[in-house]
């Protein structure tokens, strides 16, 4: 038998093809705003008034916990090359959805359902750009400070992962968005706004999830 080869393990396997899955559609779940309760009454309390999120924020967060159980379980070079191959997917279906928003419509097509497919496809170069790039960044930052805390402090992995998910969604926002819209209109309640989402959530899901996905993996390389 080559040894040159190795099977990949069953937990790196399923992790990595769900992690492409949410790369592809974080940017479609990011058409819609949404208002969650309670971080929008955490926002009026410090006077940022009703706050809205990109509903893309759900699949961006599993992505940091997938990355980050793939590090726990696999090492954080493995991780990095699980996030750096997600541009993979992420690429394609940016040059996908330009070729199909320039390509002509059927006549068969309703004026509303063509309207709200162009509205979706048809994002600005500037909010592509912000986007990829504020992946790439946050989610290798988020593998870096995961697995440097384990080096430093080993266990507390709900620690070392909601630590990680905050830093990087800070950053992600701080990127997103200066990218995306700097220039267009003021950006500091919206950076303030989704930011302070943004935390909340990666410090309340991210170790959850995180959990969740080691289990996971530990139990399907155990069968």
């Amino acid at each position: 038998m080559d040894t040159r080869y190795r099977a990949i393990p069953r937990s790196l396997f399923l992790l990595s093809v769900f992690y492409g899955g949410m790369v592809c559609i974080a940017g479609v779940l990011g058409n819609k705003q949404v208002a969650l309760g309670p971080v929008s009454r955490i926002g009026e309390w410090v006077g940022l008034g009703p706050l809205a999120v990109e509903a893309g924020i759900f699949a961006f967060l599993l992505l940091v916990a997938v990355s980050s159980s793939v590090a726990e379980l696999h090492g954080r070079a493995t991780a990095n090359k699980l996030v750096l191959f997600g541009f993979i997917p992420l690429l394609t279906s940016v040059a996908l959805s330009w070729l199909v928003h320039a390509l002509p419509p059927s006549p068969d097509m309703q004026p509303e359902g063509l309207a709200a497919v162009q509205y979706i496809l048809g994002a600005t170069w500037r909010i592509w750009l912000g986007g990829i790039t504020a992946y790439g960044i946050s989610t290798l930052l988020n593998v870096t400070i995961f697995s440097a805390l384990r080096r430093e402090g080993g266990g507390l992995m709900w620690l070392r992962s909601a630590i990680a998910g905050v830093l990087s969604q800070i950053v992600d926002t701080l990127i997103f968005v200066t990218i995306a819209f700097y220039g267009v209109f003021p950006i500091f309640e919206l950076l303030a706004g989704q930011m302070l989402a943004k935390v909340v959530l990666s410090a309340v899901l991210v170790p959850l999830l995180i959990y969740l996905f080691v289990g996971i993996g530990r139990a399907v390389d155990r069968g």
